[in-house]
């Protein structure tokens, strides 16, 4: 795969912004880049004049930047979301600096997979539940002391490494066509009904769920799972979920 149908395989997308000059500005980022996708989620304020003269010729991106309503449709079709922030934040995710997240980002690309970087908004950042979303968080190592970057330079910073990435590509394989990575919508699926199993079997008896559901979601995100692989859990999960069902004390009843 080459280096621009790698790059058209990453998708920048800037969760809430607030500002119409930071789009403008994200956009001009990753046109210098050689990136073309910038997807937004809750703007605001868009289209504005704004963040066309802040774009500086890269208007075409803003034309084509697609506006979703919510996180899950704008992630529906990816297989691999990095979400970047400036801190730590209270979801435990694997961290990795700018670098080795642009490296993973692009061979995820390279192979023929969609990526999602994922841009907070500029008071708040990523919220917990947007990270948890996210297979990594990518952490700008700033200083502890004014860790505030423009969302902008964020953007730009990302693209640049890319940019590197795809100067320095060597050919990767290409991913199995028989069996691709399930897409995060299909992953929030199975994650939906693997909650509803953990209910019907009475596994967290009484107990809040948040925390294990926190863990499970990491350990299925770092899986990775294919398409093929989440339909066999989704058996799984059906016959134990009717196992729970004939195991009911009014179950027997009606027998």
């Amino acid at each position: 795969m080459g280096m621009g149908t790698a790059l058209s395989n990453i998708d920048c997308v800037l969760v809430r912004p607030q500002h119409p000059g930071n789009i403008g500005a994200a956009a001009r980022a990753l046109r210098t880049m050689g990136l073309s996708r910038l997807l937004l989620v809750a703007p605001r304020c868009f289209p504005d004049a704004e963040a066309n003269a802040l774009a500086a010729g890269a208007d075409a991106l803003l034309d084509a930047a697609p506006v979703h309503a919510t996180l899950d449709t704008t992630l529906a079709g990816c297989t691999l979301a990095l979400g970047l922030s400036a801190r730590r934040r209270g979801v435990r995710l694997d961290e990795l600096d700018p670098r080795a997240g642009a490296a993973r980002a692009f061979a995820h690309a390279a192979a023929g997979g969609r990526v999602a970087l994922l841009f907070g908004n500029e008071r708040t950042g990523l919220e917990n539940d947007e990270l948890a979303r996210c297979h990594a968080m990518v952490r700008i190592p700033s200083v502890d002391d004014f860790s505030s970057l423009n969302l902008a330079q964020a953007v730009q910073l990302m693209a640049y490494e890319l940019r590197l990435c795809a100067l320095a590509a060597a050919p990767v394989a290409p991913m199995d066509a028989a069996d691709p990575p399930a897409g995060l919508r299909e992953v929030e699926t199975f994650f939906a009904h693997l909650w509803q199993t953990l209910d019907a079997i009475d596994f967290h008896k009484g107990r809040a769920p948040y925390t294990v559901e926190r863990r499970l979601r990491r350990l299925f995100l770092r899986a990775q799972p294919s398409l093929r692989e989440l339909r066999i859990l989704h058996g799984m999960l059906a016959d134990a979920e009717r196992m729970a069902q004939l195991a009911r004390p009014d179950a027997t009843m009606r027998e």
